[in-house]
Formats: structure tokens, C-alpha cells, sequence
């Protein structure tokens, strides 16, 4: 999506993150029927998730299927969301064009 890039299977401590912009911070889980039943399980996955920094998307299968453009555009717009609330990922190195410019000898 644009600049970001997503991981698919991702490994993060004991899980699979089904897909992952790091960058972003962002995880994007996709949910079967099974997960209706896991409910509990799921709620300490997104904990242990968002405790690390992430954002957790949860999409059911069905919703990925019968309204793709949907769920792309919930996903867009929460990577702009994040890309103006996290922090440059290099703040200690100057802008293009700025800082000094040392000459040898």
C-alpha cells in the first residue's frame, strides 16, 4: 500500500501475525469462524500486540471477501493515521539539505 510494506506470517514472540507493516507498527489480523470461540485468547494476543507499540486490525474472513475494498481502505487510512502519530524513524539525522557540510583538507 504506497510506501508501506506488509510482512505475511510474521513471527512476533509465540504468534504469527497474519500480516504486518513494521514500519507503520500496524498488524492485520484475519479472522475465521474459530476465533468467534477464541475470543479470550485473541484479547491477550492483542494485548501482548499493542503493549509492544502496535496497532491491531481485526478483519472476520468473510468481510475480507465480500468487501475487499473495504477493508483496504480501513487499512489505508489507518496507516496515514499512524504515519502522522509515530516518530521519524531516523530523528537524529538531518533532512535532505540541511546540516553542515565539512570539507577536507
Amino acid at each position: 500500500m504506497g510506501e508501506f510494506r506488509f510482512r505475511r506470517q510474521h513471527p512476533f514472540g509465540n504468534y504469527v501475525i497474519d500480516f504486518v507493516c513494521l514500519e507503520a507498527m500496524l498488524a492485520v489480523e484475519v479472522d475465521g469462524g474459530q476465533h468467534s470461540e477464541n475470543a479470550r485468547a485473541d484479547a491477550v494476543r492483542t494485548k501482548s500486540l499493542t503493549d509492544a507499540g502496535f496497532e491491531v486490525l481485526r478483519f472476520w474472513n468473510h468481510e475480507v471477501l465480500r468487501d475487499i475494498n473495504a477493508v483496504k481502505a480501513s487499512i489505508w487510512l489507518t496507516l496515514q493515521r499512524r504515519r502522522r502519530t509515530l516518530p521519524h524513524p531516523h530523528p537524529s539525522l538531518p533532512l535532505e539539505g540541511e546540516g553542515e557540510i565539512i570539507k577536507g583538507d
